[in-house]
């Protein structure tokens, strides 16, 4: 007798009970309720979304790649995520809605659930930020659109915008952030390295996550914690540099809670600093305190820049600036996504709203062979309120709370 190797091309895998997700089911259907608005506005019947930052948004689940492709479809009536069957029954215990599982057993069997939710010949809205041209290739392919939509510039909007509840989660994640903070302040001294002070900033985020947050799932939350020369740049890895006196550190903390991030970012020093650091520093600082005192409603972003650019420039300064003063918060990180919209650059015109956060981030960047050398940036997180803004990040900033070890 032979036996049957038919396999099914995708499947409902509902495995255990549903996990308690971030946020109540209330606040993703407003969500879905929101996109489907804007839908019906560009007139796109169903969405494909391929996004880690629009499918975890929009549905909870947050997916781990690992060279599959993942999808959330939605349609006036469905919300359906599509996962790998590598993840078992995970992806519908994280999910708000609808979950179909895919199988390895033919290729392309992911297009052929998401053809399953979204029928053929629809207008189909996509993120042309994200989809690549080999899979965009087979959407036109599998899904035959009689039009294609982008999404990614509403869907950014509305993710701009954040609820009461992103708010209080925002804050626990800023109120971790700083957890991390304290413990690399206790970490710091000279002879010891860059990773063992990173490392304990790590591990006091990640077990006061698990403290706040007992049923959710722990990922991505990480630290920079750079000195001397490494600190150059925002973004440099960790090494196993030794600490010196006299040295200019960065402090970079990165809780990661159910997709959410946040950031507490500040110059240190080991023991001492010298009178051009000091001064850098301090204008740095300066400009810190100014650059959050512009972030109200109604001004734009573009605005904010050109304030803070005059402010470095009036001091022979600007020269020295790196990068944008300042970024949305939310359901992004460097691992994916961006609310490129809400930037603090020169060339971002959207204007302020209660309801946005956004941090202040200004950074100087001094060559090695100057005096004064080192990367110098302090970071707060900002809600935008209906007469200003409410700073969330409780770690102090400055020479003199600073100067460590």
């Amino acid at each position: 007798m032979t036996a049957d190797l038919s396999r099914p091309e995708f499947y409902r895998y509902h495995n255990g009970t549903e996990a308690r997700l971030p946020f109540e089911a209330a606040e993703y259907e407003a969500r879905l309720a929101g996109l489907r608005a804007r839908m019906e506005a560009l007139g796109a019947e169903a969405a494909v979304f391929t996004s880690m930052h629009n499918i975890a948004y929009y549905s909870g689940f947050l997916y781990c790649a690992f060279g599959r492709p993942y999808a959330l479809v939605v349609t006036p009536t469905e919300n359906v995520t599509i996962s790998a069957g590598i993840d078992a029954g995970q992806p519908w215990r994280r999910c708000h809605g609808d979950n179909i599982t895919y199988t390895d057993w033919q290729r392309d069997n992911y297009w052929r659930a998401i053809r399953s939710v979204t029928g053929e010949g629809r207008v189909i809205g996509y993120e042309s930020d994200h989809l690549s041209l080999l899979q965009k290739g087979k959407l036109d392919a599998f899904l035959a659109p009689s039009k294609t939509v982008d999404l990614f510039d509403t869907t950014m909007r509305q993710r701009m915008m954040k609820s009461p509840a992103e708010i209080a989660l925002i804050r626990q994640g800023a109120q971790v952030a700083d957890v991390g903070g304290y413990a690399i302040r206790e970490a710091v001294k000279a002879g010891v390295r860059e990773i063992d002070v990173a490392m304990a900033g790590r591990n006091a985020m990640e077990l006061e996550i698990a403290k706040r947050f007992p049923d959710a799932e722990y990922r991505d939350t990480w630290v920079w914690f750079q000195s001397g020369l490494n600190t150059d740049g925002a973004h440099n890895p960790v090494t196993g540099r030794v600490l010196e006196r006299g040295d200019i550190l960065s402090l970079n903390t990165f809780p990661m809670i159910s997709g959410y991030y946040t950031a507490l970012e500040r110059t240190m020093f080991v023991q001492e600093v010298d009178a051009a650091s000091l001064k850098i520093w301090e204008a740095n600082v300066a400009a810190h305190e100014y650059g959050m005192s512009l972030l109200k409603p109604g001004a734009s972003c573009a605005e904010v820049t050109h304030k803070i650019n005059d402010f470095f420039a009036a001091r022979d300064l600007l020269q020295y600036r790196t990068f944008g003063y300042g970024h949305s918060f939310g359901v992004l990180s460097h691992y994916y996504g961006r609310e490129a919209g809400l930037e603090l650059r020169e060339d971002i015109d959207t204007v302020l709203e209660p309801g946005m956060v956004i941090s202040m981030e200004p950074m100087l960047t001094i060559a090695n062979d100057q005096p004064g050398a080192g990367g110098y940036r302090e970071h707060d997180i900002l809600v935008i309120t209906e007469d200003g803004n409410e700073n969330i990040t409780g770690y102090p900033y400055g020479p003199e709370f600073n100067v460590v070890g």
